[in-house]
């Protein structure tokens, strides 16, 4: 029999994925590894607790050897949607696949969604291309500050970026232009995310981004585990930008982070303390933004392995009825050509103070299997998918 456990949380180390995936060639990415590259061109990893996860059964990883002894369960999972975005690979992970894959705007915007966003905002365009989110400042920022322009750009993601400087816009108005942004793109060319990127500084290379950056994301196009967490009457924590993601939908209570992934590993051992009931899902975006993309290994490499020294302390927390799920939500190899997140296997690792130790989960088919698993140990609800059974029998 598989019991029914109180609480689960789910952590997203956001872009680590584990080994290009088979359709990778679609994508540009054959060759791709974020674990793995790092851990090569950094010379090894020093990740001795998730090591003892199962994490090196996964791909090769440098300074992370196998592990016949596993303390849990450990396998990957492809992306059954057709994209490799941060909003796509959060709603299959909780349960919802894309049939289609959002759009890219290759040469920006259209002329159309350009002129209406400037209209209703009151305040011209500048830039309008993918592009850095730190190059684009170095470009235009100075240019921004002088005349009140936005700095809109985009990425091989499906987004609408709109930077502006805090003490030229308020941020009050940088967010409304962004609720505008999302309504316009919803009707005229489709995005997963519209960001606010407000930033402080003055001069070429002076520029930095302020932790006021907020995503406002389009509503998942069905119901996910959340939802039907939420609708049961148990909590569900968002830590991180979660929230954003989910458009607030099955969130009950939200908790952002104002600084850097050791914020929301804090946040996490916090709410691991209260008496809450349900699920706990955090998002550790720093490996993404400012290590993946930045196409930094020596930095994303840190941050993973500081990640993991304090790993022990989450499962510390663990309750006796209580699982821990590490996994991220596509790739972002810092090794890797261009700045574009990458077309990767994501990790599963899973542990709790009940669970059976070295199982090998295996390939699965979607990220929507651990949605499935969540669903049936909280909710008891029998999802196809589900590797449940495997921890507990």
């Amino acid at each position: 029999m598989i019991p029914k456990i109180e609480r689960a949380t789910i952590v997203v180390l956001d872009s680590a994925g584990v080994g290009y995936l088979p359709d990778a060639e679609e994508f540009g990415d054959v060759g791709s590894n974020t674990f793995g590259n790092i851990a090569k061109h950094c010379n090894g990893m020093n990740l001795p607790n998730m090591q003892q996860l199962g994490l090196g059964n996964l791909t090769a990883i440098q300074g992370v050897e196998p592990n016949n002894a596993a303390k849990g369960a450990y396998g990957k999972a492809a992306e059954a949607s057709k994209g490799k975005d941060t909003t796509t690979g959060h709603w299959e992970i909780a349960g919802v696949k894309l049939e289609h894959a959002f759009p890219t705007y290759s040469n920006g915007f259209s002329e159309q969604t350009i002129k209406l966003f400037e209209e209703r905002t009151g305040r011209k365009v500048m830039a309008n291309m993918p592009a850095s989110g730190t190059a684009i400042l170095d470009e235009y920022g100075e240019e921004q500050m002088k005349t009140g322009n936005w700095i809109v750009y985009t990425s091989a993601d499906p987004v609408f970026q709109i930077a502006a400087h805090e003490e030229v816009i308020p941020l009050e108005e940088l967010y409304r232009a962004c609720e505008i942004a999302l309504e316009i793109c919803s009707e005229l060319e489709p995005v997963a995310r519209v960001i606010a990127r407000p930033y402080l500084g003055f001069g070429k290379g002076k520029f930095t981004r302020t932790p006021n950056r907020h995503d406002y994301s389009v509503t998942p196009p069905a119901p996910t585990v959340l939802d039907r967490i939420k609708a049961n009457g148990l909590d569900v924590i968002g830590i991180g930008k979660t929230k954003d993601i989910f458009a607030g939908v099955g969130i009950t209570d939200s908790r952002g982070t104002n600084t850097d992934n050791l914020d929301g590993i804090k946040k996490t051992l916090l709410a691991l303390e209260e008496d809450s009931k349900g699920l706990i899902f955090t998002n550790l975006v720093d490996f993404d933004m400012v290590y993946g993309h930045r196409r930094n290994p020596e930095g994303y490499k840190a941050a993973l392995e500081e990640f993991d020294q304090y790993l022990p302390q989450l499962q510390a927390k663990l309750k006796e009825n209580e699982i821990l799920i590490l996994t991220a939500d596509h790739g972002c190899d810092p090794t890797y050509k261009g700045t574009d997140h990458t077309r990767e296997y994501i990790p599963i690792m899973v542990c709790g103070k009940n669970i059976k130790k070295n199982i090998n989960l295996g390939i699965r088919s979607s990220f929507t299997d651990i949605a499935a698993t969540v669903e049936e140990l909280l909710l008891g609800n029998k999802v196809e998918g589900s590797f449940a059974r495997d921890l507990y029998q």
